[in-house]
């Protein structure tokens, strides 16, 4: 929006995202419908037209903003935190957790399909997001490094940007055949290439 929200007005747009994630979570994407979000958020049409003026397609963008958010906030506290080999491989339990409870089925990649990855905001929301789980994974490593854990030279970004690569490709596959063996295979072997110990996986 344009102009600046009250904190009661930042909370009430806060309540109608969140509700209306949880309805395009249950309904899908191209099922949901305004009336549907009105009910669950205990919106009237006029309320929700005033935070969102555009309608359906500035909502889906703002919960694709929020389920963006929720990436990187569902592997908290451990990625924010990436110091030592026990907290990388907690992380990599929590990853992996995280997609295989969402199974086959992926909301920002709905929204995206419905509102298009062209449409003004919605590519800067998938760039944003990579960027800042890059730039953690960044960090993670440079922690490494500052414990004397891997190679000083090691080229951090590279490192962080074939993660992130192989934790995207290894998503995609679980989202294509309902099995994690992929994603996990690839964390495994980030992390041990980073030069951090075997562990047993199940």
């Amino acid at each position: 929006m344009g102009r600046e929200l009250t904190a009661k007005g930042r909370a009430t747009r806060t309540r109608i995202v969140e509700g209306a994630a949880a309805v395009l979570r249950d309904k899908g994407v191209a099922v949901a419908t305004l009336d549907d979000v009105m009910a669950r958020t205990r919106t009237s049409k006029s309320q929700l037209f005033h935070y969102f003026p555009s309608g359906k397609d500035e909502l889906l963008l703002a919960v694709a903003q929020f389920e963006a958010d929720q990436v990187l906030e569902d592997q908290q506290p451990h990625l924010g935190r990436l110091d030592s080999w026990e907290s990388w491989w907690a992380w990599r339990d929590v990853v992996v957790a995280r997609y295989e409870e969402q199974g086959d089925q992926c909301p920002l990649g709905s929204l995206f399909l419905q509102v298009g990855r062209s449409t003004p905001g919605a590519r800067a929301i998938v760039v944003e997001l990579m960027r800042r789980w890059q730039e953690s994974l960044a960090i993670g490593i440079r922690s490494l490094q500052a414990a004397g854990l891997v190679p000083a030279g090691l080229d951090v970004d590279r490192r962080a940007a074939a993660l992130l690569a192989g934790i995207q490709g290894g998503v995609s596959i679980l989202l294509a055949t309902g099995e994690s063996a992929h994603l996990r295979a690839a964390l495994d072997q980030g992390i041990h290439d980073l030069g951090g110990p075997a562990v047993a996986t199940g």
